[in-house]
Formats: structure tokens, sequence, C-alpha cells
């Protein structure tokens, strides 16, 4: 059962947003009304915003055995036509959330479709990525080992519920549990430190969240009392992990997971909390870096945790699979204890300069160890010499570094051949919702 709390609900807050807040008891009701609206409907479309609704609307169709789509409530006009026409949903959930009579409600085949997420369309029109039910309750449960994750939990996050990790993860993780999720409606330090101070154990958030804390000591006393912060979506430099660290007396979390595979791997609540890596394999999951051992290549992975094909898409779906693997598409290093240090993605983090293979990942984790360098993307151009020439994108932390400074800097840390060969200065960087770097705009 992929939600076995529903099954025999309790008077304990499952879901607590600011303005509303339901039991298990009254979850349940809803949900299965909900449910009882929507039997017989193959696909669902859920206008996902930040609040109870969307939730009550995702577990009563997962009770009725329906996939989800989740719809970003600031989704433009030509991306929402080609989710709608791709998804061909039974039924569009907005407002008014259907009911209907009683009837028996019988639990899915764990291969059964339970959403269908799209990804950003960073290379063409967004793919559904279909999730089933078996890697949903499956992963959820190799993360609770992890994170030593229990129905005591209160999930504090403000994270948006269109994507895996606040859907998945920060909303049908907890509901898994059995414990509660305590969504913020939209993120900020004092709004999370005050839940934190109401029984909060246990904080989700990106990058931008855990900058943002860091720049927040009159919060510190509040985030150190957490059980645990996690932080995922992209990866958390190593300056802020000393910041935080420093702060609040806690290391941050870090996982690795992406839509098509869920999560793939974490730091252990128990284990060593390294800053730059995201840890071991979970629970049932391999995970594999095609490279020779402390070289760069793609991580490859398979597992339980894997969807089942992108929608309408055979070709793609065959082009993602490498004899049974998951090709991620992104690049990382194997250490030797397992750890896994993720230094960007294939596509856009790859830089090959003068004969050199070169990670983005470790050139920006140097440059950020620069005081004038507050946020930071390194891409490759196009050069006729080298192939590629690095170029850093900076946000200065105050006045620009002097001319040549950043590149020496870089130089002295890691390799001259590593070297921005060009820093270009900007107020900010591009990023989506969950806080990464747009590249491509950049370019």
């Amino acid at each position: 059962m992929l939600l076995p709390a529903l099954a025999s609900p309790s008077d304990r807050t499952a879901l607590r947003f600011p303005d509303r807040e339901l039991t298990y008891r009254e979850l349940a009701d809803e949900a299965r009304a909900v449910a009882h609206g929507l039997v017989g409907r193959r696909r669902v479309a859920v206008w996902a915003r930040p609040d109870a609704r969307t939730c009550v609307a995702v577990a009563g169709a997962l009770l009725a055995g329906a996939a989800v789509v989740p719809l970003n409530p600031r989704i433009g006009e030509r991306e929402l036509a080609h989710i709608l026409s791709d998804s061909a949903p039974d039924l569009v959930i907005d407002d008014e959330l259907p009911a209907g009579e009683p009837v028996e409600l019988p639990e899915p085949d764990g291969e059964a479709p339970a959403l269908v997420v799209y990804t950003s369309g960073t290379t063409g029109p967004p793919k559904g990525v279909v999730l089933p039910r078996r890697a949903l309750a499956s992963n959820l449960d190799a993360l609770a080992a992890a994170w030593e994750w229990t129905a005591d939990d209160v999930v504090v996050h403000g994270l948006p519920l269109f994507h895996v990790h606040g859907l998945v993860v920060g909303v049908l993780g907890p509901l898994r549990r059995g414990g509660t999720v305590r969504h913020l409606g939209s993120f900020s330090v004092a709004a999370a430190a005050e839940a934190l101070d109401e029984g909060g154990t246990v904080v989700f958030g990106v990058p931008t969240m855990y900058h943002r804390i860091a720049a927040a000591p009159e919060h510190a006393a509040a985030f150190g009392r957490a059980r645990l912060l996690v932080s995922g979506s992209a990866a958390l430099p190593a300056t802020v992990h000393e910041r935080i660290e420093r702060l609040t007396g806690q290391r941050v979390v870090e996982r690795y997971g992406m839509t098509e595979t869920l999560m793939n791997t974490s730091v252990r609540a128990s284990g060593d909390r390294r800053p730059g890596t995201v840890g071991l394999p979970l629970d049932g999951v391999e995970v594999r870096v095609v490279a020779e051992p402390g070289e760069i290549g793609e991580v490859e992975v398979r597992g339980p945790n894997l969807f089942l094909e992108y929608l309408n898409r055979p070709d793609a779906t065959r082009e993602a699979f490498r004899d049974g693997w998951f090709r991620t598409g992104d690049l990382a290093v194997l250490e030797p204890d397992g750890y896994l240090r993720i230094v960007g993605r294939r596509a856009t983090d790859l830089i090959k300069s003068g004969g050199y293979k070169i990670g983005a990942g470790e050139i920006e984790n140097a440059l950020l160890e620069h005081p004038a360098v507050a946020e930071v993307a390194v891409v490759g151009e196009p050069d006729d010499d080298l192939g590629e020439r690095i170029v850093a994108w900076v946000v200065p932390s105050g006045e620009p570094a002097p001319e040549g400074e950043l590149s020496d800097h870089v130089a002295r840390l890691l390799a001259p051949h590593k070297r921005p060969r060009v820093v270009r200065y900007v107020e900010a960087l591009p990023r989506n919702e969950m806080g990464k770097v747009l590249k491509r705009e950049l370019r």
C-alpha cells in the first residue's frame, strides 16, 4: 500500500499549510471522496499549487489508481498546451475537487503509473516521465532508512508541488511514514525558523534556500535544533556547507536524484556529511560511473526507483538506457570509499579545452572560495584554438576582483588548464524555480 496511514487514519496532523491544517482522519475522508469521483479515470491533471487542495487531489487520485500529471501554476500557454495534448488527461482538477458515491478502492499493482511529471524541456518539448507506484514506495522507504525518518518527524519545506522533490519526497514521503508535512506556502527563512520552533524536525531545501539561511544569523538557533537539514535539486557549494555549519552546528545532508529515477544516493543521517558529495547509493539502487577510477564519467543507474517510460516517446525511452542502465547525463567522480561527487551535466558542464575534459563544478567551487565571489556559473564557449574556452559568469560579493585575480586563484587551487579564460560579471544568475542555474541562458 502506497499510503498506509490513510487506511487506518488517526487524529495526528498530516498536513499543515499557512491557511489550512488536516489530520489523517480528515485527509483520508477528503481523499476518499475525491477517489470515488475519479473511479475509472486513467489519468488526471492537477493544478499543483502549494496548498492542501493539491495534496488532497493527489492522494485521492492515487487511492483511485489514476496517474497524476502535476501542472506548474505558472506554466506558459505553449508549454501547457503541449503537456495537455501529450498527456491527454481524462480530467483537469483546478479549484473544485471531484466527488462520487462510495465504492471499493482496491490497491493498484506496483507497476501502475502513479505520476507523469514533465521535464524542463531544455533540449526540446518537455517529456512526460511516467513513474510507477513501486518506484515511489521503494524510494521513499530507502530514504527513510538513510535518514532515519519516522512518523515522529515533522518535515518543513516551501518547495513547489509540481516536481518530485516537493511532491514525492516532501509530501508523499511524510504521508507514507505517517508523519507531518509543514508546508510554508512559499519559503522564507523566518517562516522556516518559526516552523522549527513549533516542533519541526527536518528541513528540505534547495541551495538558494540554504544561501538565505546562511545569511540570517538571527535564526541560527532554530536551524541548529533541527534533526536533519537536507539539500537537493542542485549541488550545494562547499562554502555554504561551511557557513551553515559555523552558524548552526549542523552539517547539511545532500542527496542526488532526478525525475526519471527519484533519489539515487544520499549521505546517511549517521554517516560522513562530506561537503561536495552526495553520499552512497540508496538501498536497492545500483549506481555506476562509466569512467576509469577517479576520472569524470557519466552516472548510470538501475533499480526499482526507475521510471517506466517517456510518455509517447519510445525512441527517447530506448535512447535513455544502455543494457538496462539508465543514462542520467550527469557527470561524476566515484571516490574510493564509494561516495559520489557530481561535477555537472554532460550537455552543459563537461568542458573540453585544450585536450582536457574539465568539470565546470570543480571550477565553480574553487571560485566560490574567493571572497569577491557571491555566486558563479562556469560554461564552455567555442574557441578556435582550445576547442572550448572556460568562461566564468560571476555575481560579485562587493567590488569585482582585479583583472586576472580569479583566474590565478583557480590555477593555484586546481591546475593552470582549468583557469577561466574569460570572467563576466552579472547582477544575478538565471535560475528556475528549483534554484538550478539555467546555463543555456548565459550563452
